[in-house]
């Protein structure tokens, strides 16, 4: 049973991090190469702009800044289910190579499949998605022992190794592609936002409104999960198909925001840790707190990069990076 004042701790914190969020996002609104007056920035919203600020805010800035939270959001929980599946704190959908996956997917249909611009940003999560999972599947049939069932570390680490061999596959694609499209990939690798228009929010938000319940509702499992396996077993879980239903929910929403944020690393890492840090390491506390720390996280990443350089600006993903290597060396260290 959770205790009631830990219950009253996680709300304070969802409440102070919804804050957080809408005042970041109202800070980005007003923040870029074409700047907006914050005084004007609710006449707007409210459809009593100029035609230039309604362009502005409602093509340009806020459909980036929705996707880079719904992106963050996926990321984080994400995260959190690999590192309870794996029981591996430094387990992250773009170390253990599904953002990978994902993105040799992306670059092959960029690459070499028509693109219809009309269904262009519909089908590119569903691309991504089956790159994720076709390299998830390998990597799972590479760490499974017939006798001994699915390995948690060896699991990670296959996953780092899958990681590196297709950052090569997406170097060779790149060398004989054409210049143009050798731009797209290269943003996309240095987790460039590039989604930013109203198809890609409602291409990715189905499916954060379909998998948050399901791994809210799967909360406990994955907290059996997370502890020996003998434990989970005498309790009847069934390992394989838990670990494997899950896995595939992360994949899922690793792939799908990949798709529209680039490769974006540490995301995954950072939110979890920080969740469990301020409410405990049980899943039905620190999940809905890690996907909104996620959320914040590149959505912050993403207004600090817009700002720092211009007029392009620095990618979020290399934002990120700036702070989740020297964290993820951290928690190396400490696990050593």
């Amino acid at each position: 049973m959770i205790r009631p004042a830990l219950i009253r701790k996680q709300r304070i914190i969802l409440l102070a991090l919804v804050a957080l969020i809408l005042l970041t996002v109202f800070a980005g609104m007003g923040l870029g190469y074409s700047k907006l007056s914050y005084g004007r920035l609710l006449p707007t919203l409210f459809g009593h702009g100029t035609f230039k600020e309604h362009f502005v805010l409602f093509d340009v800035r806020l459909p980036r800044i929705i996707i880079t939270l719904l992106a963050g959001m996926a990321l984080a929980l994400a995260g959190s289910i690999l590192q309870s599946v794996t029981r591996n704190d430094l387990a992250d959908p773009g170390i253990i190579g599904i953002n990978s996956g994902a993105g040799v997917g992306v670059a092959l249909f960029f690459l070499f499949m028509p693109i219809d611009a009309g269904s262009f940003a519909y089908v590119l999560p569903m691309v991504a998605f089956g790159g994720a999972l076709l390299t998830s599947a390998l990597i799972y049939l590479f760490a499974y022992k017939r006798h001994a069932g699915l390995q948690p570390v060896r699991l990670v680490l296959t996953g780092v190794g899958f990681a590196m061999a297709l950052d090569g596959v997406m170097i060779v694609l790149i060398s004989s592609a054409d210049r143009e499209k050798v731009d797209f990939i290269s943003k996309w690798l240095a987790g460039s936002i590039w989604g930013t228009d109203w198809p890609f929010i409602w291409a990715l938000a189905p499916w954060l409104a379909v998998l948050i319940p399901f791994v809210l509702y799967k909360a406990n499992k994955l907290n059996l999960l997370a502890m020996d396996d003998a434990v989970a077993v005498g309790v009847g879980v069934s390992l394989t198909k838990e670990r494997l239903v899950l896995l595939l929910a992360a994949v899922a929403l690793a792939a799908s925001a990949v798709s529209v944020a680039g490769s974006i690393a540490f995301v995954g890492l950072m939110a979890p840790h920080i969740a469990k840090a301020l409410v405990g390491p049980r899943n039905q506390l620190f999940i809905p707190v890690a996907v909104l720390i996620g959320g914040w996280l590149l959505v912050s990443a993403d207004t600090i990069g817009r700002n720092v350089v211009d007029p392009s600006g620095l990618p979020a993903g290399i934002v990120v990076a700036l702070i989740g290597a020297p964290y993820f060396v951290y928690l190396l260290l400490k696990k050593i």
